[in-house]
């Protein structure tokens, strides 16, 4: 471990343990102004969030996630496990739990305000609500990225990017969005989403920290520092699993929608030819497998010719709903008289 922190040009001093507490923990005499500072932003970057998913803007839930103070009780919460120090353990768990039911909240309420709001075909709340291991590792990653710049000071300015990277306060935005429209299985895969963020990081910045020898750091700056036992070691490893079964079964499910979407596309293809329709898109959406094919309005258009070549491939289980689009074009020249 030692070889590698030093491979990393680490080298934590009592006056880094310092500046790391004084930044994560919400202790001292700068309490109720870090404690406020921090309601306020979460308050505005939830409502930020929330807006930007309602009106399915990119830009403006990027920019939540970059007011969002959210990493601050996270990392905290790494930290004070890694100096054991039990009272910060359980304030940073507290802040990391009350404000995701804040933004909660305020997803719910947002969502009762516009009767007009829904989820259908929003792109923002699509990517939160099917987790996938992928996420997890991109998790992790930004959690060592997030606990490196915390112990070197002269790469702080990476840690927007860290913000940026991961997704905290919009996936609760999201859950409390959904739940409003009782849609319950999106809105436990959205906060799948957020305790996977939330799990990574913990577990990548404790091991980080563990390798930057921070308990050491803080042995010889004159804190307390009690004994780490390897069940602590082991809850912190179990959270990560935790998440990960989840996300294996949603990474499970995405392949099988996709090997459905790989037998279905030349069927319904060869169908739509002989229809003289054409196929504008096919795909796999909550178990069901959903085509839309667009052309001029048919004498006999017969889906039940589709469905049965679906079964004869071995998609008898899968429910398909077919949209027929028509269209056509028409002239109206205008009176050149005139």
């Amino acid at each position: 471990m030692s070889a590698l922190s030093e491979k990393l040009a680490v080298n934590v001093t009592p006056a880094d343990i310092d500046r790391m507490t004084d930044a994560l923990f919400f202790e001292g005499m700068k309490k109720r102004v870090k404690s406020s500072g921090f309601w306020v932003l979460l308050f505005l970057s939830g409502i930020i969030a929330t807006l930007g998913v309602m009106q399915d803007s990119t830009a403006t839930v990027i920019g939540a996630m970059i007011v969002a103070p959210l990493m601050t009780p996270i990392i905290g919460t790494a930290l004070a496990f890694v100096l054991t120090d039990q009272a910060m353990l359980k304030k940073s768990i507290a802040y990391v739990v009350v404000g995701a039911l804040l933004v909660i909240a305020l997803g719910y309420l947002a969502g009762l305000l516009d009767w007009t709001f829904t989820s259908d075909g929003n792109s923002q709340i699509a990517s939160r609500i099917n987790p996938k291991m992928i996420d997890l590792v991109a998790a992790l990653a930004t959690g060592l990225v997030g606990a490196f710049a915390l112990v070197r000071k002269d790469v702080s300015d990476t840690l927007p990017g860290v913000a940026i990277a991961i997704a905290l306060v919009p996936p609760l935005a999201v859950c409390g969005l959904v739940l409003q429209e009782t849609n319950y299985n999106e809105a436990f895969g959205a906060l799948v989403l957020f305790g996977t963020n939330v799990a990574a990081i913990i577990f990548t910045g404790t091991m980080a920290m563990l390798v930057f020898k921070v308990r050491e750091a803080a042995v010889e700056s004159g804190r307390e520092v009690g004994d780490l036992s390897k069940r602590g070691i082991a809850r912190v490893v179990g959270l990560v699993i935790v998440v990960a079964i989840p996300l294996g079964f949603g990474s499970f499910s995405i392949i099988q929608d996709a090997r459905i979407s790989y037998t279905a596309t030349p069927i319904a293809q060869e169908w739509a030819d002989q229809q003289n329709w054409v196929i504008t898109k096919i795909g796999v959406e909550n178990g069901v497998l959903m085509i839309v094919a667009l052309g001029a309005p048919p004498d006999a258009v017969k889906p039940e010719e589709l469905r049965a070549e679906l079964d004869d491939a071995g998609l008898q289980a899968v429910d398909m709903k077919v949209a027929l689009v028509t269209g056509g074009a028409r002239d109206y020249p205008g009176d050149s008289d005139q």
